[in-house]
């Protein structure tokens, strides 16, 4: 029997000024409650990826004012920064909103030290070790997920005491598992290996997307490159425009002595793959890499120059729409092809 629930949508999901009060059919309980919308107190089981130089406090809180979780990424900013954002986000929506970090980041420590002070509610991890972290984060009343890309790191991750687990595939944009498993194949490993509610992530950008990954196990889905493309992302214009037009077979993973990253083909690309191809070792390819690459592709939009992170399922995408239209797509799709599925 698929593992999947009927989300009944409201016929139009506002999008709510600054300082909004939720409505009630957002406040109380609904029929699509599982797993995850009762761990993270959310209407729909979407997450919103927390990607670098996308995600500030307007996505953040917009995913959350229509439903599901959004989460600033805490990756690019430092934690004063953050600390803005935080606040600005708890201006603009009374809803569950957490924030992403990765642990292998320089600044973790006074990162963790903001949350903790901020009060925010929920943190996903990812890009590091669990253990290191989550029983602080605990004790401080936070719920916390942790991103992977295997069931073996899906099981650590659950033995660190976690509250649950993002399963990532590598069409997933930006930083991805060296393994290179399919998020196909990925979700139901993972399922079987763990007992936590299970988030699915990686190449899921509509509907239909989420009604495959909770048919494999899954209990909900983190959505990256379709609020990367959002008018409320932070990304610059250039960025979401060229990214609109991109096809199959437009990002490959790259950078993999390093860590193994998604990016757009263009000519930075170009130029770590020739470095590769000759077989430049990890500190010629930092050295190529230099410092703000992503920043200057994404968030300052130079196209030629900047390291250009985005998912495989970028090329299903063709406009760059507010989050309230996208969020009304995804459960709209998701209802239909769950329709569809019961007619058979």
């Amino acid at each position: 029997m698929m593992r999947i629930r009927r989300i009944y949508a409201d016929k139009k999901i506002r999008i709510y000024p600054p300082n909004p009060r939720p409505p009630r059919s957002i406040q109380n309980k609904t029929n699509m409650e599982n797993k995850i919308t009762e761990l993270l107190k959310i209407k729909y089981p979407i997450i919103q990826g927390g990607m670098v130089w996308c995600c500030g406090w307007r996505l953040a809180s917009a995913v959350s004012n229509n439903g599901g979780l959004g989460l600033i990424g805490a990756g690019s900013m430092t934690p004063e920064l953050l600390r803005e954002h935080i606040r600005k986000c708890k201006a603009a929506t009374r809803l569950p909103f957490g924030v992403n970090i990765p642990l292998l980041y320089h600044e973790t420590e006074a990162i963790m030290k903001v949350v903790i002070e901020e009060e925010v509610k929920v943190v996903f991890s990812s890009a590091g070790n669990p253990r290191t972290w989550t029983k602080l984060l605990k004790e401080n009343g936070i719920t916390v997920v942790h991103v992977v890309s295997s069931s073996k790191f899906a099981l650590k991750a659950e033995e660190a005491g976690v509250d649950a687990v993002v399963a990532e595939g590598f069409e997933a944009g930006g930083h991805n598992g060296r393994e290179e498993t399919t998020t196909l194949t990925l979700i139901p490993q993972v399922r079987k290996a763990i007992r936590l509610p299970l988030i699915a992530a990686g190449g899921i950008a509509s509907g239909a997307g989420m009604l495959a990954a909770m048919s494999l196990g899954a209990d909900g889905v983190q959505i990256g490159t379709r609020f990367a493309l959002s008018e409320e992302s932070s990304a610059h214009e250039n960025f979401k425009q060229l990214c609109t037009t991109l096809n199959e077979g437009d990002t490959l993973l790259s950078l993999k002595k390093l860590s193994p990253t998604r990016l757009v083909k263009n000519d930075f690309f170009n130029l770590i793959k020739e470095a590769e191809d000759r077989g430049a070792n990890a500190d010629e390819l930092l050295t190529l890499l230099g410092r703000g690459r992503s920043r200057i592709g994404i968030f300052e939009g130079d196209l030629k120059n900047g390291e250009l992170e985005i998912g495989q399922i970028a090329s299903l995408i063709r406009t760059v729409e507010p989050v309230g239209a996208i969020m009304r797509a995804l459960v709209a799709e998701y209802n239909q092809g769950l329709g569809d599925l019961m007619k058979l």
